[in-house]
């Protein structure tokens, strides 16, 4: 009797939580493998508890198994969930089928204290209202403006002496730390038209910084568990320290929202984000909340590409001497223009393929408006959570080929080796796609080639430990306990100081 209970208890667990693999079958195979999967190894609850510190790398490996590059997971008291790797499913879900994946109330609601109405947790109309609004300020105008009134500026008088700084005393600096500073003044100077100075080391960094740490990385957390709310009800836990950081976060937007009120009826305010949207009408909570929304995007995206990228150069100094190259073919020695920067096709290559290995958001969530079946033939359930996964993506032999695991900026070009291909934001999601396609995407890359350019044409990057740094997915993802480096200054190039600031 006692044995059967056990068994009967085992089937609970296996019925629970299960995963299914190649589900494109009848009900019948997909019945088979579910079981096939889940009794030998006693139940996929215990299979995830166990990889529950490496999801990622345990659903990267389900999906490799998988002939679809598609599972299902099944969690008691979770929705179902589709996470799938296969390019033809993410532009059904992106594009063809867009109307039948909305973000969803489930997906909305994990984010709702943080991002609340924001343009990256809303659908429907207040979505369209606020992409429509947004996307005048990412103009190849307002990218000339951003680059010459804002980014050479920060670069030349802040990034480069912290830099020169290091390199001048020996001081071992967080990188990662660094350019997330630099990306904050970037996305303060462009949102909210004020300088926070955080690039400044001397300073500590203000308490907003801290805040959306803490705030993306306990939002995050939600999707893990749905105690969540029992604990926000009670006000307890990583619940109550949420509630204290978005409070710090709000209140700081909203106090940069109630200066710039009174700058716009002195002088009608400037070019930047806040003034726009508080032009275009919307409610102070719709305003502070996309000010917010720009704020997290614009600090940790960018900054957690070029982390990753000045990493990848450090064991790769054949690419970098490569790009050390182009950047001096480009410019003659000279200054860096925008213009220039059109033209550095081997960084662009370099960040797409850092972004291909480590994706700034490893994963994104829809939820299904009706039944539906995927290009795959993996049946679609209204209500079911659906996820792509340009983590895993990278990672897949069928996508990006045998070599898939290795750093290879030459394979975005094509192959007469001068031009970049054309890769499909499908098979390459990082930016999103479809009509929800991110708005800052050139800009981001202006930034990060114009950064990427300026400190290897000046400095060589050496890491403090030869082990290999940790990834960690959050909201936005970064490097475990930051990006310690030793700064040496570039002995061998052709410019020197004098001609690149010329």
């Amino acid at each position: 009797m006692t044995l059967l209970l056990v068994l009967l208890l085992l089937m609970c667990c296996c019925l629970g939580f299960g995963i299914l693999i190649g589900i494109n079958g009848s009900d019948l195979q997909r019945l088979t493998v579910f079981l096939g999967r889940c009794f030998p190894r006693t139940s996929s609850l215990v299979s995830f508890y166990r990889n529950r510190r490496r999801l990622l790398s345990w659903y990267t490996e389900l999906l490799t198994e998988s002939p679809t590059m598609t599972i299902v997971v099944q969690r008691f008291g979770a929705p179902r969930t589709v996470v799938t790797a296969n390019p033809e499913n993410v532009e059904y879900i992106l594009k063809t089928n867009f109307v039948n994946f909305p973000k969803g109330k489930s997906f909305t609601d994990l984010l709702g204290d943080f991002l609340g109405v924001g343009i990256f947790n809303v659908d429907g109309e207040m979505w369209r209202r606020q992409r429509k609004m947004a996307s005048h300020g990412f103009t190849t105008r307002c990218l000339r403006e951003f680059f010459s009134e804002v980014l050479e500026k920060e670069v030349e008088e802040r990034l480069i002496p912290v830099l020169e700084e290091a390199a001048e005393n020996g001081r071992v600096l967080d990188l990662q730390e660094v350019l997330r500073r630099l990306a904050f003044d970037l996305i303060c100077k462009v949102s909210l038209g004020m300088d926070p100075f955080c690039l400044d080391l001397s300073r500590p960094p203000p308490p907003i910084t801290n805040a959306l740490d803490a705030a993306s990385a306990i939002s995050a957390m939600r999707g893990m568990s749905s105690m969540w709310k029992i604990k926000r009800a009670l006000n307890m836990g990583r619940e109550k320290e949420l509630k204290e950081a978005v409070r710090v976060v709000n209140g700081y937007v909203e106090e940069m929202m109630r200066l710039k009120k009174e700058m716009m009826k002195l002088n009608g305010g400037g070019g930047d984000l806040l003034s726009e949207f508080l032009k275009w009408g919307f409610s102070d909570e719709v305003v502070r909340d996309m000010v917010v929304s720009f704020l997290m995007a614009g600090r940790d995206t960018t900054s957690a590409a070029m982390t990753w990228l000045f990493w990848l150069l450090t064991s790769h100094r054949k690419i970098e001497n490569d790009v050390l190259e182009e950047v001096s073919t480009i410019t003659g020695g000279g200054r860096i223009g925008f213009d220039d920067l059109r033209k550095m096709n081997l960084i662009k290559a370099c960040l797409s393929e850092s972004m291909r290995l480590y994706p700034p958001v490893v994963w994104d969530s829809k939820h299904a408006e009706n039944d539906d079946v995927l290009p795959d033939g993996t049946p679609i359930r209204k209500g079911d959570r659906v996820t792509y996964f340009p983590y895993g993506m990278g990672r897949m032999e069928k996508v990006w080929g045998q070599k898939r695991l290795e750093f290879i900026p030459s394979r975005w070009f094509d192959e007469n080796g001068s031009d970049l291909k054309k890769v499909s934001p499908y098979k390459f999601p990082c930016f999103q796609a479809g009509p929800r396609e991110c708005l800052g995407k050139e800009m981001a890359f202006v930034q990060m080639k114009y950064v990427v350019a300026m400190v290897l044409r000046r400095f060589e990057i050496t890491p403090v430990s030869s082990q290999t740094p940790v990834f960690v997915p959050q909201l936005t993802a970064c490097m475990a306990g930051g990006f310690n480096v030793r700064v040496g200054r570039r002995l061998n190039q052709k410019e020197d100081f004098v001609a690149a600031f010329s």
